[in-house]
């Protein structure tokens, strides 16, 4: 066996058929190396306990801890059994619990003294942390124990650090440290990514001893050299993929977009009533020094709610319609693009309506393009793109599809990429007869690691200031299930605010109709006959109809109560949003539909209810939809989630700043395992086990660095094949070719 195809070889192999199918369905394992990467979250050391007070609720956790006490209890009139077991670290307790049949091994086994590893899903019952029917393995043996395994776990922990590997329901910690223990022996077959030259420079182990360091360490010292060298790997190996990809860029051709004096970039200029923001203006050189260039540009452009990314666009998408070119703006919605269109056109005004009676000699056309035009609409938007009479289109997924030409697509705009999966982009740029530039927008901010690492092959451009004018919005959580008189309190600030003469927003995570009471009904019944006696049901999350129906007949009472959400007519939600604007009603109860596009400056107040089941970035463009006027803003944040549940921490963090920044490296740290360079578009598991790309900022730049030099001296990885190999390890196929693809 060569040393490659010994990390490839499946793990059904090594360890049966059913340990590697739980592993490939819930662990994304498939082959040994997969299983050599799948690194311990953390180690417990021999008679140390675990902190039982710092669990994370509703995840999957494995601690070490003592009994306490167990008791049986019954219920239902003596029918129902229960066992209760309380764990101890010393300071802290936790309760375990087991039904019906599964009561009598745990009864016999988990006797008050005895220290065992146990895993479950954290949640609380009754105000008090549990964990229902954990597994477990004993780790002392008592006097007379004569239970197979005991002695054996004894053995294998004695005197040791204990891996605590990522697990799931199906398959538990020690159970995988098991599985790692057969393929251990593979780690010496181990490709070494790193150059030797850059190894030996920086002090590095080799990558078979920091495999075996990291799985079986004999100290802490183990560890630590071990996650520096497995954590350099990833930064090192990833930065060269982009290398790699922003290298590749350099060398192809575009049409270079130079300013051209007195065109229609000019005229537009002329118009605008306010002077750009220092920030705007920034941004523009960074974008216009980009498009006179004769290779693409990439670049991201992200910024807050409200702080003119589309301005800043629309000037770009100009700059290229002077220089002969057409530019394109893809947006992930039909209401987003007939919005961009409709202020991009007011914006404009006369120079829009370019070939038109009426219309500016310098304009242009700027057309909309979506699937639920009329066919003669569309008919003619399509000739217009084809001959180069429109220089402007904003349009959905529509843009992408065969049947769409271009005379000369210079430009491609995205906005809110990360709705698109990276083919329908490249889908849209390969329309160019030569490769467009791209701009990417973003409304919700990304901390600057997390850039260097999602968007490496992206130059980056932030605009961090609003425009002038702009008030503040006071947050605050509304813990509704343990204060219901803070709910009460929450409805007399908005009929305070209405009674100032503003207006309110109520949003709610469903519109609530028919079909949603069906599938709730169905869903209830589902759960109540999986549920445990004691499982407390969850309810669904609150609907628009129903809430705005309650509120009407009591809190709210009196006031002009209208709702909004994305299963009415565009007619219907049209005429809704011109008379909320117009100031004809008082709260408008909606979904996220009003997240973006919406702007009425007199709106001062949001209520979002059930507020946890929504993200953090979702919550701060909710958010952005208050204080866009003179008076400031208030957005309560309603929750039924427990206090010390992650959902809460989420929303105070939100409650706590207004930063989108900081919100967006709140988000990543408590999202931990997510995908962060496929995001959720390639479809694929992180590559990302040891590399945090919120805390190792240093290990991200000095890699780009070491990367940039390497791929300069050696495009092809001809002279490196261990780190070419790699590189088709981590980066799988699809991941590869969503770097390619931009």
């Amino acid at each position: 066996m060569d040393r490659v195809s010994a990390f490839d070889e499946p793990l059904k192999k090594l360890l049966g058929g059913a340990t590697a199918k739980v592993m490939a369905e819930h662990l994304g394992l498939h082959t040994v190396g997969d299983l050599l990467h799948h690194y311990p979250r953390r180690y417990e050391e021999r008679g140390r306990l675990t902190a039982l007070t710092d669990l994370p609720l509703d995840e999957h956790v494995t601690v070490v801890a003592q009994v306490a006490d167990a008791r049986i209890m019954m219920f239902n009139n003596g029918r129902g059994k229960r066992l209760e077991v309380t764990l101890t670290d010393g300071s802290g307790r936790l309760q375990l619990v087991f039904f019906g049949h599964g009561v009598h091994k745990p009864h016999k086994e988990l006797l008050p003294g005895r220290r065992a590893m146990f895993a479950g899903k954290a949640s609380v019952f009754n105000r008090k942390m549990q964990l229902a029917h954990p597994t477990y393995q004993l780790l002392d043996a008592q006097d007379g124990d004569e239970e197979a395994g005991v002695a054996e776990a004894v053995d294998a922990f004695a005197g040791r650090l204990l891996p605590i590997y990522p697990a799931c329901k199906q398959l538990d910690s020690w159970r995988i440290a098991k599985a790692v223990d057969t393929v251990l022996p593979s780690a010496q077959e181990a490709v070494d990514p790193l150059p030797e030259a850059l190894r030996e420079g920086r002090g590095f182990i080799p990558l078979p001893e920091a495999l075996l360091r990291i799985h079986r360490p004999q100290t802490k010292a183990d560890i630590a050299a071990a996650r520096d060298r497995l954590r350099w790997d990833e930064a090192f190996v990833l930065q060269v993929a982009l290398a790699r990809r922003r290298y590749a860029d350099t060398q192809l051709p575009a049409v270079a977009r130079k300013p051209v004096p007195g065109g229609v970039l000019d005229a537009f200029d002329a118009t605008l009533p306010f002077t750009l923001t220092e920030g705007q203006q920034k941004v523009t050189e960074e974008i216009f020094g980009d498009l006179a260039t004769e290779h693409p540009m990439h670049r991201l452009l992200q910024g807050e709610v409200g702080s003119g990314k589309t301005l800043v666009a629309l000037r770009a998408m100009l700059r290229v319609v002077d220089a002969g070119g057409q530019a394109a703006m893809l947006a992930p919605t039909e209401v987003l693009a007939q919005q961009h269109h409709r202020s991009i056109t007011e914006m404009m005004g006369e120079l829009a309506e370019g070939g038109m009676l009426g219309g500016s000699d310098l304009g242009t056309k700027v057309v909309l393009l979506t699937g639920s035009m009329g066919t003669a609409a569309r008919r003619q938007a399509l000739l217009d793109l084809v001959t180069g009479e429109a220089g402007l289109v904003i349009g959905t997924h529509a843009l992408i599809e065969d049947k769409v030409g271009f005379h000369d697509l210079g430009l491609v705009v995205v906005d809110e990429q990360h709705r698109f999966g990276v083919e329908q982009r490249d889908a849209l740029r390969s329309k160019g007869k030569q490769p467009p530039h791209l701009l990417v927008m973003t409304a919700t901010p990304i901390p600057r690691t997390v850039a260097m690492t999602v968007f490496g092959d992206l130059e980056t451009s932030v605009l961090d200031q609003l425009p002038a004018g702009r008030s503040p919005i006071a947050s605050h959580v509304v813990p509704a299930k343990d204060k219901p008189h803070f709910l009460d309190r929450a409805w007399e600030r908005v009929r305070e605010e209405v009674a100032n003469g503003h207006q309110a927003y109520v949003v709610c995570p469903r519109i609530g109709d028919e079909a949603d009471e069906a599938a709730d009904k169905k869903g209830k019944a589902a759960k109540k006959r999986a549920a445990p006696a004691e499982d407390p049901e969850k309810r669904p999350p609150l609907a628009v109809l129903d809430i705005a129906a309650q509120l009407a007949r009591g809190p709210l009472s009196g006031l002009r109560v209208e709702v909004l959400h994305g299963r009415m007519a565009p007619d219907d939600k049209d005429d809704v949003m011109r008379r909320f604007a117009a100031g004809q009603a008082d709260v408008l109860v909606a979904t996220t539909v009003i997240e973006v596009g919406v702007n009425v400056p007199n709106a001062t107040a949001m209520v979002i209810m059930d507020a946890d089941r929504f993200g953090v970035s979702q919550l701060h463009q909710l958010r952005g939809r208050v204080g866009r006027g003179s008076a400031p803003g208030l957005c309560l944040l309603v929750s039924e989630a427990h206090e010390a549940s992650p959902a809460r921490a989420r929303l105070s963090a939100v409650a706590a700043t207004l930063d989108g920044f900081e919100l967006s490296r709140i988000d990543l740290e408590q999202r931990r395992e997510g995908d962060v360079l496929g995001q959720a578009q390639s479809g694929v598991r992180s590559s990302l086990r040891v590399l945090s790309v919120i805390d190792d900022e240093e290990v991200i730049a000095a890699a780009r660095e070491e990367a940039v030099r390497v791929v300069a001296d050696d495009p092809d990885l001809d002279r490196l094949p261990e780190l070419r190999i790699a590189l088709d390890a981590l980066l799988d196929k699809d991941r590869e070719e969503y770097l390619d693809k931009g």
